[in-house]
C-alpha cells in the first residue's frame, strides 16, 4: 500500500491538501519534520498515513483528552486499529489497553504527555519499536505553552530514552517564529523539514460584536442559527456554568464542558455534542481544539466567545 491507497481505503480522499503531501514524504524519508498549518488544514493526516506505511508504532502525544477521542474514534470507524492513554481510562483499562500494544496490536497509539515517563509505560516503549514520535499541538514546549502543560518539556528526556531514535514530527497551529525556533530547539529536532501555510481559512468568519449584554446577544445569536450546532467559550468554569443554566431554562438544548466535571461526565457532554443530540455546548476554551465534527451528521458550525 502506498500513501495514495491509504489515503482514499481509510480516508475516503483522492488527493492532499497543499502541503500534506510535502509533510508526508518527509516523514517517510526519514527526516524530522515541523507543519505549522491552520487548525482543519489536515495535520493529523501528515502523521496518520506515514504510520499506516511505517513498520512500527507510531505515538501521538497530545494535552487534550477530547482530541485523542477523537480521532481514536474516527480511525477504529476507519478500519484501523489506534488506542489512546490518558486519564480518562479506569485503571482497568489503562492495564489493558497497554497490554494490547505491547502485543502490537496499534499502528498509531495516542498518549498525554504526563504519561511518557511512567514505569508503566516505559516498560511497553522501551520493549516496542517506536518509529515515530508525533507531538500535537507542538507549541506547549515554548515558554507560554509550558504554563499549560509543562510535561511536554519530558518528551525530550523520553526520546533520548528508547533504544532507537525514532522520527520526530511536531504540529501545531499556533506558532510566531520565536515559537517555531522552541519548537525545533527544545525537542531537538535535526535537520526538519519545516513547513508554514499560513493561518488564514477561507471557510471561516470571524465577527466582533459591541455589546452590553453578552448573554442577551448570545440568546439572539442561537435564536437566529437554531438549526446549527455551536460552542459558546467563556473564560471561566463559573462563567461556564451559569451560561449553561440559563441557556437550559430559556428552552435551548445545551450542555457544558470543563475540568471540573468528572471524567464520565465530560465524555458524555462531549459525545452527546458531537452525534448532535445536543447541538450546543458551553465550555471553557480547551473544548473543541482540533478535534472534527464535519465527520459526523452535522451542517454548520459555530463559535462564540462569551
Amino acid at each position: 500500500m502506498d500513501k495514495y491507497e491509504a489515503l482514499k481505503k481509510y480516508f475516503g480522499y483522492d488527493s492532499f491538501r497543499e502541503s500534506q503531501e510535502t509533510l508526508i514524504d518527509s516523514i517517510l524519508a526519514g527526516r524530522d519534520t515541523l507543519g505549522i498549518m491552520p487548525t482543519g488544514a489536515g495535520k493529523s493526516l501528515c502523521y496518520q498515513i506515514p504510520a499506516l506505511l511505517m513498520d512500527g508504532i507510531t505515538l501521538v502525544i497530545s494535552p487534550l483528552i477530547s482530541l485523542m477521542k477523537d480521532q481514536v474514534g474516527s480511525l477504529n470507524q476507519a478500519g484501523i486499529h489506534a488506542a489512546f492513554l490518558n486519564s480518562s481510562l479506569t485503571i482497568t483499562q489503562y492495564y489493558k489497553a497497554l497490554g494490547f500494544a505491547k502485543q502490537g496490536r496499534y499502528p498509531i497509539i495516542y498518549v498525554a504527555p504526563e504519561r511518557l515517563v511512567t514505569d508503566e509505560f516505559l516498560d511497553f516503549a522501551l520493549n516496542s519499536k517506536i518509529v515515530m514520535v508525533a507531538v500535537d499541538e507542538a507549541h506547549c514546549v515554548s515558554q507560554w505553552g509550558q504554563d499549560f502543560r509543562p510535561s511536554y518539556l519530558k518528551i525530550v528526556e523520553f526520546i533520548k530514552r528508547l533504544p532507537k531514535r525514532p522520527i520526530v514530527s511536531a504540529f501545531t497551529a499556533t506558532a510566531t517564529k520565536e515559537v517555531r525556533d522552541d519548537i525545533i530547539d527544545i525537542l531537538e529536532l535535526q535537520t526538519p523539514m519545516v513547513i508554514t501555510t499560513g493561518f488564514d481559512r477561507n471557510n471561516l468568519y470571524f465577527g466582533v460584536m459591541t455589546v452590553k449584554d453578552r448573554y442577551s446577544a448570545i440568546r439572539n445569536y442561537l435564536e437566529m442559527h437554531n438549526s446549527d450546532s455551536g460552542i459558546v467559550y467563556c473564560l471561566t468554569r463559573k462563567q461556564v456554568e451559569e451560561v449553561c443554566e440559563r441557556l437550559i431554562k430559556e428552552g435551548f438544548l445545551a450542555t457544558r464542558y470543563h475540568a471540573g466535571l468528572s471524567d464520565e461526565e465530560r465524555r458524555k457532554n462531549q459525545d452527546d455534542f458531537i452525534y448532535d443530540r445536543i447541538p450546543i455546548i458551553v465550555s471553557t476554551s480547551a473544548f473543541g481544539m482540533g478535534y472534527n465534527k464535519d465527520h459526523y451528521e452535522n451542517d454548520e458550525y459555530s463559535y462564540c466567545q462569551f
